[in-house]
């Protein structure tokens, strides 16, 4: 099974994390954008 989420740990825990980590990002990078646009359109 090919570990994309680049941990190199390759097990159930590291996918679940990488699962789990890249949830996490999203969040924040949407979070991110609606703060820039809520800033540019004052």
């Amino acid at each position: 099974m090919t570990n994309w989420n680049g941990t190199g740990m390759g097990m159930g825990f590291g996918m679940g994390f990488g699962w789990l980590f890249g949830l996490l990002t999203l969040v924040l990078v949407v979070l991110a954008i609606a703060a820039l646009i809520k800033y540019l359109r004052k």
